[in-house]
């Protein structure tokens, strides 16, 4: 069997890259050539090496973002074909050759070239979107402005809406307004912070808020600014432990509190379609959140950027 190189996380953030034999596909699924994989905040727990995952983990995991090219094709699968260029959603995607369910792949338009598109979380800004039922006319205030909350800013405009943008660092404002925002607020002073998007609001709150960065104050500032009657959705991904919440707050207010993370893989495969579709169509502009690229052998350095979030750094993708 040939071989390919890989990452493999030893935990403490010691990252091996290694000589592995390549992945190959069972009936029904497709072997891809990876082009590269965007890196997920969601795996920095895994990289620090907390006590609740086993090391060393599996050669390319647990890289989901991957992209690349379709390598080889099993048993059963008819419509994909050697050299398809490919978005996938798989576990093993920090290597050189991930495989796939034939179901789990959304072919990329010949229109986007060779440009870098981790799929998976543009899947995820889709399916947060629509789960957010956000109407023309509306102000929507976006809590935390990482790459899926200015993916979120640019939806949120293309469907007529007005996005409200809070962060605490000056770059992810910037991105903000570029994005689209027309108000981005620092979270510094959270209680200023309040007070002004209230204020933009004109003092009712907003009626969809969504809180994209996982954080305990940012789950605060984005329930003291939602509106009577208001959605509130989950966007960030939090995983460091449990979170308290102002009940009486949620109680008065009557608010619909929706946890925005899809776990169906049919849902998560119609986001990437949608997603794909959306980049190629325009409404969609991912390629300047791509802010740092590095070879696989520096992956640990990609996830030590994304802990520090230098002064320009919003999402990293990763090359074999």
């Amino acid at each position: 069997m040939s071989a390919m190189r890989a990452a493999v996380f030893c935990g403490d953030g010691r990252i091996e890259v290694q000589r592995r034999p390549r992945p190959r596909p069972a009936a029904g699924q497709v072997g891809v050539r990876l082009h590269g994989s965007g890196v997920c905040a969601s795996n920095l727990p895994v990289w620090a090496g907390k006590p609740w995952f086993r090391y060393p983990l599996a050669p390319g995991a647990p890289g989901h973002e991957g992209w690349g090219e379709i390598a080889e094709v099993g048993d059963g699968v008819g419509q994909w074909r050697v050299g398809d260029r490919v978005a996938l959603l798989s576990g093993h995607a920090y290597a050189e050759y991930d495989v796939a369910d034939g179901d789990a792949l959304v072919l990329l338009p010949p229109s986007l070239g060779e440009r870098p598109l981790p799929g998976e979380p543009l899947a995820c800004a889709m399916n947060i979107f629509r789960r957010s039922d956000i109407r023309a006319g509306q102000k929507v205030a976006i809590v935390g402005v990482g790459f899926i909350g200015a993916l979120l800013i640019q939806l949120i405009r293309d469907a007529g809406a007005e996005a409200v943008a809070l962060s605490r660092r000056p770059f992810a404002l910037e991105v903000a307004r570029r994005c689209g925002a027309s108000e981005a607020i620092a979270t510094g002073d959270m209680h200023a912070a309040v007070g002004q998007a209230r204020e933009i609001s004109g003092g009712t709150g907003y009626a969809r808020v969504i809180e994209a960065a996982g954080e305990q104050a940012t789950l605060d500032i984005a329930s003291a600014i939602s509106a009577e009657g208001g959605r509130l959705v989950i966007a960030g991904y939090h995983q460091d432990g449990p979170r308290q919440v102002d009940m009486q707050q949620w109680n008065w207010r009557g608010l619909d509190v929706i946890n925005a993370h899809e776990r169906d893989p049919q849902v998560a495969l119609d986001g990437l379609r949608e997603a794909i579709a959306a980049v190629a169509g325009g409404r969609l502009d991912p390629f300047p959140l791509l802010t740092h690229d590095y070879p696989l052998e520096r992956l640990a350095d990609a996830f030590a950027a994304m802990q520090q979030r230098p002064d320009g750094f919003l999402k990293a993708t990763v090359r074999p």
